[in-house]
């Protein structure tokens, strides 16, 4: 990967909003984190060429520049010449077509070779003359996968590849697309509504809403330190407050009624307050930023006890499914560099 660089900025009029998106990917893998409708879609249909952006620039450097798109100087690839692979939601396979046949789809007919190394690669020995009816989810994302990176592509975009399906296929198919995407030395960009999908395959991630970026930056970092309010619900911050600031380290939450010591001192432009539901740890009264846990409601989930307090803070507690007991304690407290900082 080294010297490689995608380069995606590109405008775009929708009916909803104006899609504004712009950044640089030197990384193996990069995540699109937002909320159905905000232009995640549009964006990888935009580098793919499936869709032309007003204006902008999208280029790939891979020791020579290869300019896909470029409102200016009036260039715009067609998809066939970008070198881009698309695995769609519903994996696109060519239903008349065997999985050997599909994947050398888009390969020279002499090349047996590539077929079969992918054949082998992606584990789809013995069902070479099977149809995409007759195979399950995971066969049919791994025969797509084989298909695209058959020919060698630059840049993978996978758009939202597990929304369809059940959670049991969806764990299945995340382990398997890890495992297929391990060896590829390009790009690979996903768009996913669903925070555990981006903590898991991306190294940096970007957030959009409505059509702009409001983070960017290396997935570990922003999940620890969302900074914006909808950042913070968008990675699955369940507790958000309203906040009235006391001193520099020091702050009243408006929606809880509890105040707070905090670890970072509180800039002017701090209106809210994000505590991640499993961030509770037992306390005694004294402790700092104590919570009272009276008139608590407690509901069972196979592998957690998630615990509602009087105030409205959400508490998660991991469980044994065999463990149907759970007294909770008289008071709770949270560590103040567990508590995040965060902007409107």
């Amino acid at each position: 990967m080294e010297n490689k660089l995608l380069k995606v900025n590109i405008q775009k009029e929708l009916k909803e909003f104006d899609l504004d998106v712009s950044f640089e990917l030197k990384n193996r893998s990069l995540g699109i984190l937002g909320p159905s409708g905000c232009g995640k879609s549009m964006t990888l249909k935009s580098i793919a060429g499936i869709v032309d952006p007003d204006k902008g620039v999208v280029s790939l450097n891979t020791g020579d520049e290869t300019v896909y798109f470029d409102s200016d100087k009036k260039i715009n690839l067609r998809p066939q010449k970008r070198n881009v692979g698309y695995l769609f939601q519903n994996y696109a396979l060519f239903p008349n077509m065997t999985v050997e046949e599909n994947v050398a789809c888009g390969l020279p007919k002499d090349d047996k070779k590539t077929v079969s190394e992918m054949i082998e690669r992606f584990h789809l020995n013995g069902l070479e003359k099977r149809y995409p009816r007759q195979l399950s989810g995971g066969q049919q994302q791994r025969v797509a996968l084989a298909r695209i990176l058959a020919y060698g592509p630059d840049v993978i975009l996978l758009d939202e590849p597990f929304s369809a399906m059940d959670t049991y296929l969806k764990e299945q198919l995340r382990i398997e697309l890890v495992r297929s995407l391990k060896d590829f030395d390009g790009f690979s960009i996903m768009v996913t509504h669903d925070r555990d999908e981006a903590f898991q395959f991306c190294d940096e991630l970007i957030v959009l809403d409505e059509g702009k970026i409001i983070a960017k930056g290396d997935t570990y970092d922003i999940f620890e330190n969302p900074r914006k309010v909808q950042v913070a619900r968008l990675t699955g911050c369940k507790n958000i407050s309203r906040i009235e600031v006391i001193d520099d380290y020091h702050l009243k939450s408006l929606d809880w009624g509890v105040v707070f010591e905090v670890s970072e001192k509180i800039s002017p432009n701090i209106t809210h307050i994000g505590i991640r539901a499993h961030n509770f740890t037992v306390a005694e009264k004294d402790d700092v930023n104590v919570i009272d846990t009276a008139n608590s409601t407690k509901l069972e989930m196979p592998f957690e006890w998630e615990i509602t307090l009087a105030n409205g803070l959400w508490w998660k507690v991991d469980k044994r499914i065999r463990d149907h007991e759970f007294t909770v304690p008289e008071y709770l407290k949270v560590n103040p560099k567990d508590i995040i900082l965060l902007e409107e």
